[in-house]
């Protein structure tokens, strides 16, 4: 499957995609975890889960509220009608979602420079980091209620056995992250871990133990009790912006429950038990690690020096 060239930016009337590996050189973003997607972190990998309960409460939330709430306010049965009609199907989505495991995360090793991606049936891929291919593509639309963009984060896998079947030769995640720079700000969580260190992430949720809170663990008190302590600290510290943030993310977007049940499903999160890929992941001699490719050596180097001159100018 061939694609542009890393680095590569494509644009339509209202499209935009933007090509990030291969090879995996770097984007000039900071690296950032906008959507919780690193589970496990380590001195040798990273677990990634496109795994977010949170995520599809906050988007719910405000649409239920706002249907609910005119509902109430009309007090008319047409409207409670209505409003059930448009969030119930995704409301039981989210609930049968509770009952399923949450999928095995795609695990990055640094050390030997490749990617283990567990597939159907207990089988898994172990692919080179560098053939690994990342793009972001982001969307506009125009209508009635004015421009709407989004967008999303693919990173793609090929299958190493040259005899595998036609649909079982790729396999991608999505990150539904809006596109652009944010898209490029979470790659940059992953390529950064594997081209820097972990040192060069910024601090991710730990769903590797349940939380160890003044609550004994119980994510119910942790979602009640956090926000109205942060409430009380902003309040006190006169901390006006943080303060306004927290409420509007409590009550628009439903924070304490998507904390909830996000902690709830993903504390701790899945393993990967194969006894090969426990052998894999631990540490090796700093001697035998892997190293990089002469081509990504000079692509990285070519790339840093073109960041370095656009942040001259």
């Amino acid at each position: 499957m061939s694609t542009p060239s890393a680095g590569t930016t494509v644009k339509r009337l209202f499209s935009s995609n933007d090509y990030l590996a291969p090879l995996p050189i770097p984007t000039g973003q900071k690296p950032s975890d906008v959507l919780n997607t690193v589970w496990r972190k380590n001195e040798v990998f990273i677990d990634i889960g496109n795994y977010s309960i949170g995520s599809a409460v906050m988007v719910l939330w405000p649409t239920t509220m706002l249907l609910f709430g005119l509902a109430y306010a009309f007090n008319d049965i047409e409207w409670w009608i209505f409003a059930a009609s448009i969030t119930g199907i995704p409301i039981l989505i989210i609930i049968q979602s509770l009952f399923q495991k949450a999928p095995p995360p795609v695990r990055f090793n640094r050390q030997r420079r490749e990617v283990c991606v567990p597939r159907e049936n207990g089988e898994y891929w172990i692919v080179p980091w560098e053939s690994v291919t990342a793009a972001t593509t982001q969307h506009s639309s125009v209508n009635q209620a004015g421009k709407m963009t989004t967008g999303l984060l693919f990173i793609g896998f090929e299958n190493p056995d040259p005899q595998a079947k036609e649909d079982d030769k790729h396999f991608s995640l999505g990150f539904y992250c809006g596109g652009g720079t944010t898209a490029m700000a979470l790659w940059e969580c992953m390529r950064s871990f594997m081209e820097i260190g972990p040192e060069a992430l910024p601090i991710t949720n730990d769903y590797e133990s349940s939380r160890e809170t003044l609550y004994g663990n119980n994510v119910f008190l942790d979602a009640i009790c956090d926000p109205i302590i942060g409430i009380f600290r902003y309040t006190r510290d006169l901390e006006i912006g943080k303060l306004i943030g927290l409420i509007m993310g409590i009550v628009f977007l439903g924070g304490p429950l998507a904390a909830m049940l996000q902690i709830w499903k993903l504390s701790p999160p899945p393993d990967l038990l194969y006894p090969e890929i426990i052998e894999w992941s631990k540490p090796i001699p700093p001697d035998q690690w892997a190293k990089r490719s002469p081509e990504l050596e000079e692509a990285i180097a070519k790339r840093e020096a073109e960041l370095a001159a656009q942040a001259a100018d």
